[in-house]
């Protein structure tokens, strides 16, 4: 089948986003959650952290879509947390190149001492109102974050952003800067070094491990989904959204149809919550709940559906939501925190609830640590034998704030794609590579100028790809990332020759297997204008097609792709 039959677009992953301190308000308790009151922490811990680059780009304007608010030994006490240093501060203080956004969009890029940065989180992303062992836990959470993930956008030249994408930042209090101080250097480690954690505004009573959220991500032991009492459900949370609303989020997702008649709840993960609901009308006709979640999100708030825990029933032209918990449940449950605290629960303990098994002591950047560049984390066979990590590629990832959570297995399925493409053609990898994943079809198209169903294109040095889940769910995620690698890899050698020979040539190494055999009749090859100016999905698939069959019959002639003309 022709790749381009297959590039239907959904939104893809996770995260119920407050953004402005907007927050929400917890049932019975006094307490409002503010900020997104989970940001996701991914501390890359296999890879080292990343600094910022010494002359940054100007950063690209950012997406208007809505936001949602192993070598070493392991420890040896599995389920408790050593509040005694492993090792003493590095005496060079840290800092946080963080980029703050305006109004315009565009960002103004502050440096802060790391301290600084942990109080100022703590009042963007903290319960109002938290004793201070929560605060000291999430202090902590905080640290981990951003000790791991100096870098995480460094293809837009800083460190960390002030949204949700990343962690939000608001003015500190008196409280934050205590309990910031109070746990100065502090982070929790896995290996001895940052572990990948996860913190939600509320797991509704249960937790959830990493893969029912992000597919293909580790569910490593320190991240488990187990009942939670603390948090007791709350939030409770409905909603309500016309047909037409829900379709119009759909749509902007990449599904195509002119009718949503029904949305049906068709299976649960082990934690209850929607992991696949029925699409009557559309194509795709299926959809998960946490995308579910992010493309109403997007489109039209996400102060909305909270969660991925919900039933929907239909009535009339309406669709009708009742759920519990906001966000995706994986790790810290910030309104756990908040109660396990008021019941005189410590920071330590609150910390080894929610992750077992880490430990939790001084942390001591080294100047290695600091100058790493992120790598492919390494198989798990390497990480328990202590293996050395393989070379690092110069490969960034840029995903919207929900997609965070499968960066790993992107910047592994892309460096594994580059370096074999590069062996086959015969060329040199490209020395550095950006893939810039956009949160919604629209966004793909303002920023490209391509239409949506074009999947992926090369622009200004870097590759914009549509939403993942649009690639990921249809299984074509690795298919459109080889197709663009092939074109960066061979447009130079064939600048000179018609668009189906640079096209036909990304088709057929994208995906050599699917080439259909070269039979008696000969189709007619595609001009530049059918290829580069597509009046639809459609015309555009035909054009593929017939690229490929040109450029496969001189292949299967023997010629080798430089000589196809």
């Amino acid at each position: 089948m022709n790749p381009l039959t297959r590039r239907l677009a959904i939104v893809g992953a996770i995260g119920f986003m407050v953004q402005g301190g907007v927050g929400f308000r917890v049932p019975g308790s006094g307490y409002r959650v503010l900020g997104s009151g989970f940001s996701v922490l991914r501390a890359e811990q296999a890879r080292g952290v990343r600094p910022a680059p010494a002359a940054p780009r100007p950063a690209p304007a950012p997406s208007t879509a809505k936001q949602n608010p192993e070598p070493r030994t392991q420890n040896p006490e599995p389920g408790t947390l050593s509040p005694e240093p492993s090792s003493t501060l590095n005496p060079e203080p840290i800092s946080v190149r963080v980029g703050f956004q305006s109004a315009n969009g565009k960002y103004s890029v502050v440096t802060l001492p790391m301290e600084t940065y942990v109080a100022r989180v703590l009042a963007g992303e903290a319960a109002r109102g938290s004793q201070p062992a929560a605060l000291e836990a999430l202090a902590i959470a905080i640290r981990t974050f951003a000790l791991a993930n100096r870098g995480r956008h460094r293809a837009d030249g800083f460190d960390l952003c002030d949204q949700t994408h990343c962690q939000v930042v608001r003015a500190a209090v008196a409280a934050t800067e205590r309990a910031a101080q109070a746990t100065a250097g502090r982070v929790l480690l896995r290996n001895g070094a940052p572990a990948s954690i996860y913190f939600s505004a509320s797991c509704g009573g249960h937790t959830e491990i990493p893969s029912d959220v992000w597919p293909g991500h580790e569910d490593p032991s320190y991240l488990p989904a187990r009942d939670d009492d603390a948090c007791d459900g709350a939030p409770a949370w409905a909603a309500e959204l016309r047909a037409s609303d829900l379709l119009k989020a759909l749509r902007a997702g990449g599904f195509r149809g002119e009718r949503l008649r029904d949305l049906r709840i068709t299976a649960r993960n082990v934690s209850g919550r929607v992991s696949r609901l029925a699409l009557d009308g559309l194509k795709p006709d299926v959809i998960s709940g946490a995308d579910l979640r992010t493309v109403v999100g997007r489109t039209l708030g996400w102060q909305h559906i909270k969660s991925a825990a919900f039933t929907v029933r239909k009535e009339g032209d309406a669709f009708h939501f009742s759920g519990h918990g906001s966000g995706h449940g994986v790790g810290l449950c910030v309104i756990g925190s908040v109660r396990l605290a008021e019941r005189g629960t410590d920071a330590d303990q609150i910390l080894a609830r929610y992750y077992p098994g880490l430990e939790i002591s001084k942390m001591t950047p080294t100047a290695a640590m600091l100058a790493a560049r992120i790598a492919p984390a390494p198989p798990p066979s390497m990480r328990a034998t202590g293996a050395p990590r393989p070379p690092v590629p110069d490969v960034l990832v840029s995903l919207p704030d929900d997609d965070e959570g499968e960066h790993d297995a992107i910047l592994q399925q892309t460096t594994r794609a580059r370096d074999e493409l590069a062996r086959t053609l015969g060329v040199a990898a490209p020395a550095t590579l950006t893939l810039r994943f956009h949160p919604t079809t629209d966004e793909y198209e303002r920023a490209t100028g391509r239409p949506w169903f074009t999947s992926g294109t090369y622009v200004d040095g870097e590759l914009h790809l549509l939403p993942l889940a649009a690639l990921r769910d249809r299984g074509v995620l690795e298919q459109t990332v080889r197709h663009e690698l092939v074109h960066l890899m061979t447009d130079s050698a064939l600048e000179a020759r018609p668009q189906w020979v640079r096209e036909g040539a990304a088709l057929y190494f994208a995906d050599p297997a699917a080439s259909p055999p070269v039979g008696s009749a000969r189709p007619s090859c595609p001009d530049d204008n059918e290829l580069l100016r597509p009046v639809s999905a459609g015309a555009l698939s035909n054009a593929f097609a017939r690229a490929r069959a040109c450029f496969a019959r001189q292949i299967q002639s023997g010629k080798a792709w430089r000589d196809v003309k």
